[in-house]
């Protein structure tokens, strides 16, 4: 699992904080523990690919100064007199705005596993190639579950397939417009813009 797909997987944008991760974890984690959901293997699987996410995550993004301790001991730096008789009068400290998380609200055990199920079968379908029906399939999803990045994100990958598979097949302006409306649907997806950039330069090539 990439660093993007973790980030996925827990709903952040590329380049979420260390606070934002674990927030978002901590959420997640309460919808589809275990727990929570003893009969339910797609949450049980769910809860599993989150707590990867989130090792890998922790593991590659380095603490930011809200993830410091505060505790002055940990902190303080022991200095001569020398350096105490030419430092300033002290100032209060200026603490940087934290930085905001992004709160989706949590879907009920209905919608989730209309989720889950409408992914496998969004799966099936891509992998078939049979693309019109996936985009139908995902845009319907989307329209139920208008807030969830992840139904954002698959639906903004199904545009992206159907523009790489009318590029092959030669049909440059409709690749394009699909092409574009992935970018639109998730714009803040950094795989995804480099999957497309791909797709623009093999179409540019067919000009």
């Amino acid at each position: 699992m990439n660093l993007a797909d973790c980030y996925r997987v827990l709903g952040l944008n590329y380049g979420a904080s260390r606070t934002e991760v674990k927030a978002s974890y901590r959420r997640l984690a309460r919808t589809y523990h275990p727990d929570v959901n003893t009969r339910d293997r797609l949450a049980q699987q769910k809860f599993i690919e989150l707590t990867e996410a989130y090792k890998v995550l922790l593991s590659a993004i380095q603490p930011s100064e809200y993830d410091r301790p505060s505790n002055p001991s940990q902190t303080v730096t022991p200095t001569t007199d020398s350096q105490v008789a030419e430092e300033s009068p002290p100032t209060p400290p200026v603490r940087p705005k934290p930085p905001s998380v992004h709160f989706t609200p949590p879907l009920s055990p209905l919608e989730q596993q209309m989720k889950w199920s409408s992914y496998e079968h969004l799966q099936q379908l891509l992998k078939e190639q049979r693309f019109a029906r996936a985009i139908a399939l995902v845009e319907g999803l989307a329209q139920r579950i208008p807030h969830d990045p992840e139904v954002r994100q698959w639906q903004a990958i199904a545009y992206q397939r159907w523009g790489r598979h009318l590029v092959q097949e030669r049909q440059l302006e409709k690749a394009r417009i699909y092409l574009k409306k992935a970018l639109k649907t998730d714009p803040h997806n950094r795989s995804l813009w480099a999957e497309v950039e791909i797709d623009f330069r093999r179409l540019e090539q067919m000009i």
